[in-house]
């Protein structure tokens, strides 16, 4: 730069380009370069790319490795070592790692992704992920799948948990997010859930599933779905799953009596920070789209067969219906807390949903008309295990007599007449007298179930309307007395 001041400042004092070429030792050609461009230093700038001639054979190979590594895992990547090794075991590389590493810095450069940041727009864009997270609930710990959905603009959280992640959850966990937030937004963005997408088509395209239609159709919001294996498109969420982990369920074995209470423990956070969010909630509240004016239905439906035995297998489980459906084929509205069996539009059966396998749930109502032509299968039914539990200390207590099942089938067929529980009540009632017959526990139910008249109304004062009286006629009886 030295150099460069002095050249300048030569020509302005007068001094010739060969005069100024002889002093410094530069050419002329050189000396006119400076004069004619900006205040720089002069460097050597090749026309051609350096010929690489040990290294230019192998420079395709190692482009395709490292194109490749975008597919694969981020722990199972090729390094610069590697890369070396391999060129050196597979294709003979008679050069140094020096020239491997750098060659490799230089692709990577040119390889590298460009990100452009995006507009966060109030109520226009949310996020929404799947999370898993261990907890202790009902003094059992077991993994818990948490729903987050987050606002894009003003990052306002809201996390539910459920004990399982398929279609129900993700449908439950749109509506509650909704009423969170008391409104809809315009457009969400998603990983590839297999709850949501049926197939991934080119580019952006994907067949989604019929029911996740549904909710979108229902909330009318658009739908994007992320590259594959580019989760980071939605990164807001993507950090939210570890930022609750951390924040509201650090110690792990925190414990919580149900889902419920750890929904609610869940919700009082998400409430604290969407106070947190202050003027940003503020505008995005006020940009989201209205609910519907109905509830949406966040349940799977399917057919189901019912066995001889009056059970519909529903996800490794067994339900219990009505014994006149026995044989037929039911749709089960399946919800993320409970099952609905439908009989055509008649609801014919509700039970409470479990995650367990094997397991079978029956109800004593269901079988109670098949005692009547079969009683005594009454006294071996299974659905006895799963009710109040005087109804087998009075089976064991009738069993002890001659045709004692029969009783006890009759006793038990009351229950088409009133309702279990109240028949249930009865049966303690007179176990507790001593007197265990047909007739009183009948004669206790209708005491139960009796309904008094209400009390009839006098009012204090009767408003009747009296005419005047008439004294004269009095006067007329004494004339005719006389």
């Amino acid at each position: 730069m030295v150099d460069v001041e002095y050249i300048k400042k030569r020509q302005e004092n007068g001094w010739s380009i060969r005069k100024i070429a002889s002093r410094l030792g530069y050419s002329r050609q050189t000396v006119r370069k400076v004069l004619a461009g900006p205040a720089e230093a002069p460097r050597y700038r090749p026309k051609v790319p350096r010929p690489q001639p040990v290294m230019g054979p192998y420079l395709g190979v190692l482009k395709e490795w490292l194109e490749a590594d975008k597919e694969a895992p981020r722990k199972q990547r090729h390094t610069a070592h590697r890369a070396y090794d391999r060129l050196v075991e597979e294709y003979d590389f008679p050069g140094s790692e020096v020239t491997v590493r750098r060659a490799v810095r230089e692709l990577r450069e040119r390889l590298t992704e460009v990100f452009v940041p995006l507009e966060a727009v109030p109520g226009r864009t949310a996020q929404a992920d799947f999370g898993q997270a261990q907890v202790l609930v009902a003094g059992r710990s077991q993994r818990a799948f948490l729903f987050c959905l987050r606002a894009k603009y003003s990052r306002v959280p809201f996390v539910i948990a459920y004990p399982t992640e398929k279609l129900e959850a993700f449908l439950a966990g749109h509506v509650a997010a909704f009423e969170f937030f008391d409104g809809t937004f315009r457009e969400i963005w998603y990983d590839n859930p297999k709850t949501a997408v049926v197939r991934i088509l080119a580019g952006h395209e994907r067949d989604e599933h019929e029911d996740f239609s549904r909710l979108r159709a229902h909330y009318l919001y658009d739908s994007s779905f992320c590259t594959p294996g580019e989760a980071h498109e939605k990164g807001s969420v993507e950090n939210l799953v570890g930022y609750v982990r951390r924040n509201t369920l650090v110690p792990h074995d925190r414990p919580f009596a149900s889902f419920e209470e750890l929904n609610r423990h869940l919700r009082a956070w998400c409430e604290r920070e969407r106070v947190r969010s202050g003027e940003c909630w503020a505008l995005e509240e006020t940009a989201l789209r209205e609910l519907p004016a109905y509830p949406f239905r966040a349940a799977t439906s399917r057919p189901v067969s019912v066995s001889k035995l009056a059970l519909a297998r529903i996800d490794y489980n067994r339900y219990s219906v009505p014994v006149r459906h026995a044989g037929r084929l039911l749709r089960a509205e399946v919800y993320v807390d409970k099952v609905e069996l439908y009989a055509a539009e008649h609801r014919v059966a509700t039970h409470t949903r479990s995650y367990e396998r094997g397991g079978t749930f029956m109800e004593l109502e269901h079988y109670l008309p098949a005692f009547e032509r079969k009683p005594r299968a009454a006294s071996g039914c299974a659905a006895l295990h799963q009710a109040d539990p005087v109804f087998l200390r009075v089976r064991d207590l009738l069993l002890r007599e001659p045709a004692g099942y029969r009783v006890f089938a009759e006793i038990l067929l009351l229950g088409l007449r009133f309702p279990l529980p109240v028949l249930a009540e009865a049966l303690r009632g007179c176990l507790e007298s001593g007197r265990l017959s047909l007739e009183g526990v009948r004669q206790l139910c209708l005491n139960l179930t009796h309904e008094l008249p209400a009390p009839a109304v006098v009012p204090d004062v009767l408003q009747l309307p009296l005419a005047p009286p008439d004294l004269g006629r009095y006067d007329a009886l004494c004339a005719v007395a006389r």
